[in-house]
Formats: C-alpha cells, structure tokens, sequence
C-alpha cells in the first residue's frame, strides 16, 4: 500500500492537524516511530572530560566563592548534547566538588540519591546521619535518600571529589523534597568505621531486617578493599568484554547500594583490550588507575587518571588498557532492571 496521498488529502489532514491543536490533540501516527523506535536512540552525546585541564577551572572557583555560600560548590558535567539541563545521562547527574581547607559544606538532606568518588587531596570527611568517614582518593561513598549530610576539610589541601546523583529521575518523577540543617554541621553520634563494622563484615545486627528497595547502610567503600579484591581475582583469564569487573552491593541484601544508582569497579591488566560491548544503560566512567585508549562507536579517546568520560545507551565501548588500569563506572542500571528493561549486547 503506498504512503504517498495526493494533494488534497494532505491539505485536509493537515486543516484537521490544527483543528485538534486547539484541544492539546496531536496524531500518534504522525510522531510513532519517534515514540517507539525500533532500538534506542538516544539523544547523547559521548563525551570526555580531562580531570588536568578541568582541576584549574574548579580550584577558581573556590576562590570565587566559599563552600557555605554555594552550599554545595559544584562544577557541573553537563552532556554536549543536553546543555542547560544540569546532567551527563537523561537520568544522571554529575559534578566535579571542591572543599578548601578549614571549610564545611552545610548539613542537609534530600530526597535524590547520591555517590561520591573521591580524586584529589587528602583531609575531608563525609558525615552521614552522624557517623563521618575520612575522604581517601578512590573511596566510594554513599548519601542515601533523604538522610542528613554534611562535608568538611580538617587537612591543608583543597580536596575534589565526583557527585552522582538521581536528580533527572527524581525530577522527572516530581517528587523532589530538601531540607537544611539548623546546625552548620551534625554532631557525631557514633565513631568513623561504626557503619561498615556493623554492616560491612558480612554481618549484620541481630534485629535488622532491611526492606529489598531499601539502601545500604555501608555509606563508604574504601578504595583500598576495592583494588584487593580486584587484584585478588585478577589470577584467571579475563572476561573477553570486561576483563575482571566487580559490581557494589548492599551487603545485606545483595542488592545495588542505591535503589537508582547501579556502581562497578574494572581491573583490566597492561596491553588487555576488551570486546565491544553495549547496553541500555547510559555509563559515567572514571579512570582511577593507569591509562586506556577508549572507543565509543566511532569516537577513540586517551584516557588518564582522574578522567571522566559517558557512554551514551546502545553505544558500543571498547577499552584498551595500556598500563594496569582500574575503572569506576556507574548508571541507572537497578531502574531499568527493575522495570525488566534493561539489555546488553556482547558483540
């Protein structure tokens, strides 16, 4: 049957067009394949940020402003592809914070998700509902939803580490909810380390019955027990598209730490180059070890330590590492696998 019509039938679709314009009506027929495409087709951009000619822009701006008055002073990594909406996915958030030495980010409390990933300088803590962890360069730390937070610097160098957070999901839900501290920071009820002691050693507390959606309360992976258990497993042969890849869980339940943030860590040996590889899941990477040369669909990048680069969804990656390298990577992978849509290709 053919699709072509003859001039006066498409002067009176279109006259009919903008009859049901007037009503907020628009024909599915005209915008389907927009709306269910045959593969996704995401409107991304892959894109590469390098830590060496990013780290001058945000040390500028703590001179531009404290970390009190910004409350949170943050660079954004905004896509090329979707500037102006504050995110590096559709569904995630990132950013380069700073913390100078003597300062305090404020206690406060949100109901979006948040990771960090610590990358330069020594001497900050992270507190989370009264327990502080100290910040070490490669330590992953958790503030889940909607508990209080607060940062400080107690060294003599200014420290940055790497926000994500759920802020495109929850917003795209309207069900974004914050608070602020009456109190600049929160006092300490319980020493650093309590947390993964009581969480963290494959144990848990005799009355705790964590709920499956519910986020773990280990806030901090140190990077030191990541890089162990990653060398300790790199013995074997590598995985053709991962090379030797780990994924953060909730210790109690196995689930991700996050129910809408998925984390992983990647060991892939000197001279190691993976398959291609895609998925559904938009990918924020971030060079913690070595060096790789990085292809995303036609794009190929050099990347080093501290660098962040993203994935679009259904782009195929392919890694060589050419020093012994480790990656940190997160995404919206717990979403769309709870919704049974997430997918990958091995190519």
């Amino acid at each position: 049957m053919s699709s072509v019509v003859g001039p006066d039938v498409a002067q009176e679709r279109a006259a009919f067009y903008e009859r049901i314009d007037r009503n907020s009506m628009t024909p599915l027929w005209e915008v389907l394949s927009s709306l269910v495409p045959p593969q996704p087709r995401s409107p991304l951009q892959a894109a590469l940020w390098h830590y060496a000619s990013l780290r001058e822009h945000v040390m500028e701006a703590g001179r531009l402003i404290t970390a009190e008055e910004a409350e949170r002073r943050v660079l954004i990594l905004e896509n090329p592809a979707l500037r102006g909406r504050s995110c590096i996915t559709q569904s995630l958030y990132a950013g380069l914070q700073l913390i100078m030495p003597g300062e305090v980010a404020p206690a406060h409390r949100h109901t979006q998700s948040a990771l960090r990933l610590v990358l330069d300088g020594e001497g900050a803590y992270t507190a989370v509902d009264g327990e502080r962890t100290t910040m070490r360069r490669g330590d992953f730390i958790i503030t889940p939803a909607w508990t209080w937070h607060d940062h400080g610097n107690l060294g003599r160098e200014p420290v940055v580490w790497l926000d994500g957070l759920d802020i495109p999901i929850v917003r795209f839900l309207d069900a974004g909810f914050a608070e602020k501290s009456e109190q600049l920071s929160q006092g300490q009820t319980r020493p650093e380390g309590d947390a993964l002691a009581r969480y963290g050693a494959n144990m848990v507390p005799v009355d705790y019955q964590p709920k499956p959606a519910e986020p773990t309360r280990v806030f901090v992976y140190p990077f030191e027990r990541t890089r162990a258990s990653l060398k300790a497993i790199a013995g074997g042969a590598p995985n053709a598209h991962d090379g030797f890849k780990l994924r953060y869980v909730n210790p109690a339940t196995g689930a991700s730490p996050m129910p809408t943030i998925g984390a992983f860590a990647q060991w892939l040996p000197a001279g190691f180059e993976t398959r291609p590889l895609r998925s559904t899941d938009g990918t924020v990477h971030v060079c913690l070890q070595g060096g790789a040369e990085v292809r995303v669909g036609e794009q190929v990048w050099q990347v080093e330590e501290n660098d962040v680069f993203v994935v679009p969804s259904w782009h195929t990656v392919q890694l060589r590492a050419q020093r012994d390298t480790i990656f940190f990577s997160f995404s919206d992978r717990p979403v769309q696998q709870a919704l049974g849509l997430w997918r990958e290709e091995r190519l």
